[in-house]
C-alpha cells in the first residue's frame, strides 16, 4: 500500500475504502497534496485489492478551507501553468475515479474544498457544512464549474459574484444536490451508503462508472444509446445474469469477486 503525507486511507473488508485530508489546521491544499490526491483517485488499486467505493472526507474541524494562499501569493504567470495543472489532475483523478467517490464533508469546503466535493460522484454533508466560492476575494478564478455539478447554474453565479458560502441546509434548500446528514453524521451516513454500493458486482459497478462519466455530457439519444451498449455488452458477464437469478429467488447474490472489464475495453 502506497505511503501517502497528507491522506489517511483505511480499506475495510467489505471494498470501502475511506480517504480523509489530513493536513492541518484546516485541510488547504498545496501541491504536493494535489500531486497526492492524483496519485492515489488514478491508481486507486495499488491502494489495496477489492476497493469497490471511495468515502472521501477531511480531519480535524473542517472538510478544506481552500487552497494554500502562499502558492497564490508565490503564483507568477512563468510558474502558475503547471501549477494549474497540478490542481486540474488532482480534481480529474477523483471524477474519473474507477470506481464511485462519495464525499463526506464537515465544516468548511471553500474554493478547492468545493471543487474537491463536486468533483465527488455524490455528495453527503453534515447540515452546518459551509459550501463558497471565495475565489474573487483573494484574486483568482476558479471552481464555479465543479459547483454546476451540484447546483443550478443561477445559483453557481450568485455564489460566484458575492463570494458568501452556504450552509448545507441552505444548498439543499436552494436546489443544491446533495445529501443532508444528521449532525456529526456525515461520515457514517456516506459509509452507510457505500456499503450499498459495495454489495453490487465489482465488475457492473466499474462499469457503470466508466458510462455515466461519458453520458453526462451526451444528448439524450446519443447517451442512451451508449448505456444500451453497455448493457448488450454487460449481459455477456456472469454477474449480469447473476443478478436477475439472485433477484427473482430472492437470495443475495453471488458476485464474482475479480474485475473483468474486457469486454468495455
Amino acid at each position: 500500500m502506497p505511503s501517502y503525507k497528507y491522506l489517511r486511507t483505511e480499506l475495510d473488508a467489505d471494498g470501502i475504502l475511506t480517504v480523509m485530508l489530513d493536513r492541518a489546521p484546516a485541510n488547504a491544499v498545496d501541491r504536493d497534496m494535489y500531486i497526492e490526491i492524483a496519485d492515489l483517485f488514478n491508481h486507486v488499486d495499488r491502494v489495496g485489492k477489492g476497493v469497490r467505493v471511495i468515502v472521501l472526507g477531511g480531519t480535524g474541524k473542517h472538510f478544506c478551507a481552500g487552497n494554500d494562499l502562499e502558492e497564490f501569493a508565490n503564483m507568477t504567470p512563468e510558474n502558475g501553468t503547471e501549477r494549474m495543472w497540478r490542481v486540474r489532475e488532482a480534481f480529474y483523478a477523483i471524477s474519473g475515479c474507477a470506481v464511485p467517490v462519495i464525499g463526506a464533508i464537515h465544516g468548511a469546503a471553500l474554493g478547492t474544498g468545493l471543487a474537491l466535493s463536486g468533483s465527488c460522484d455524490f455528495v453527503v454533508a453534515d447540515p452546518d457544512a459551509s459550501f463558497g466560492l471565495p475565489e474573487l476575494t483573494v484574486g483568482v478564478m476558479g471552481g464555479a464549474r465543479h459547483l454546476a455539478r451540484i447546483a443550478p447554474f443561477p445559483l453557481v453565479r450568485r455564489m460566484y459574484f458575492t463570494g458568501k458560502p452556504m450552509s448545507a441546509q441552505e444548498l439543499f434548500a436552494a436546489g443544491g444536490c446533495l445529501i443532508v446528514s444528521e449532525p456529526g453524521k456525515h461520515v457514517e451516513e456516506a459509509k452507510r451508503l457505500a456499503a450499498r454500493v459495495a454489495a453490487y458486482s465489482p465488475t457492473a459497478v466499474r462499469a457503470s462508472k466508466r458510462i455515466l462519466d461519458k453520458v453526462e455530457w451526451m444528448d439524450l439519444e446519443t447517451g442512451y444509446k451508449f448505456e444500451q451498449a453497455g448493457t448488450v455488452r454487460m449481459s455477456g458477464h456472469p454477474d449480469s445474469k447473476e443478478a436477475l437469478t439472485a433477484f427473482r429467488e430472492k437470495r443475495a447474490p453471488r458476485y464474482l469477486p475479480d474485475i473483468d472489464l474486457t469486454m468495455f475495453d
